[in-house]
């Protein structure tokens, strides 16, 4: 009979961390915390803010706790920059053993679209299905009944950024300067994005986007100008948005094709996919004409849902393996 206690579910992302705990027997959620936010830990600060975000984020949760003594079994957690199978991924294992003082066994270190996926797609059908994610970059992953999964997209923006809003800004401000040195036809694109940007010549707008503190969320942010843009009818933002519509089903055929399923069930998430309206129609139509057996459901849970069902699943698994306690009582 395991001593009861808490599993421990976390969502590290650049901005911030959350972290959820439960109780290890019942499930029940009892406590949620916010802590700092990480970054690649091959930084040089990397695995200190890492450790800072965990335990900071744990301990504003405990604070909920009607027994801040209660001690934690096993923890999930998704993270950004963590690729899985690499050597990163086996850092941020021994990191967060330490951080959290827990045995490795009772860890799971991935990456945050993993947690994503498993919190989109929750238990049903094993946890088989596609999330695709299309905020400031986009991505794909999936599983399937024999629990492989795969990955399309998310190599960053300077590489792929396809069907995301850091893509859609970049694409209309390259069309920005065709038109602006007569390439291409001169339409409301151009006068749109560059009054946004307080512009007023290519010139100008070379300077700004080399700007250090430019960079992919700068392009983002000049995605919901193209949506509205090809709403009204503009030509340009309407090809554009196509093309990042196609780009994201692109990513779900892949990640269907590498996983051998032919109707999986798909989920949508990011600022891009769900406010963007005409990038929402475009990639539904697109996704339809690719894979016409999939079926749109919409996300179970978040990221850090799908991080507290992995470490109630280390439990599980230790319970059922040989030699292994129950749970609870």
């Amino acid at each position: 009979m395991a001593e009861p206690g808490l599993i421990a579910g976390f969502d590290a992302g650049q901005t911030h961390t959350s972290c959820r705990v439960s109780d290890a027997c019942s499930g029940e959620m009892l406590g949620e915390g916010q802590g700092p936010g990480v970054c690649h830990l091959a930084a040089a600060d990397g695995p200190a803010r890492f450790c800072q975000a965990l335990q900071v984020s744990l301990a504003q949760a405990r604070l909920h706790l009607p027994h801040t003594g209660t001690p934690l079994l096993a923890a999930g957690i998704g993270a950004s920059g963590i690729e899985v199978g690499s050597s990163v991924q086996e850092l941020g294992r021994q990191l967060a053993a330490a951080a959290l003082q827990l045995p490795l066994e009772r860890l799971v270190v991935t990456g945050d679209e993993r947690t994503a996926l498993r919190g989109a797609m929750g238990n049903q059908q094993g946890g088989a299905g596609i999330l695709v994610i299309s905020g400031t970059g986009s991505i794909a992953v999936g599983r399937n009944g024999e629990n492989r999964e795969h990955r399309c997209g998310g190599w960053g923006w300077l590489l792929d950024g396809s069907g995301s809003a850091m893509d859609i800004g970049h694409d209309a401000l390259m069309a920005s300067v065709r038109m602006s040195d007569g390439r291409d036809r001169d339409t409301a694109l151009r006068h749109t994005l560059w009054s946004a940007l307080a512009v007023g010549s290519a010139q100008e707008l070379k300077a700004l986007v080399v700007q250090a503190d430019f960079g992919p969320a700068g392009f983002a942010r000049l995605a919901p100008y193209v949506d509205q843009l090809a709403e009204a009818g503009d030509a340009e933002a309407m090809t554009i948005i196509e093309r990042s519509g196609a780009g994201l089903a692109d990513l779900v055929a892949g990640v269907a094709a590498a996983l051998g399923l032919s109707s999986p069930r798909v989920a949508a998430v990011g600022g891009a996919i769900t406010h963007l309206g005409m990038l929402q129609r475009a990639w539904c139509a697109e996704l339809a004409a690719r894979l016409p057996e999939a079926t749109l459901v919409a996300p179970h849970r978040d990221a850090c849902h799908g991080a507290l069902l992995m470490a109630g699943d280390l439990l599980t698994n230790s319970a059922d393996a040989p030699g292994g306690s129950a749970r609870c009582a």
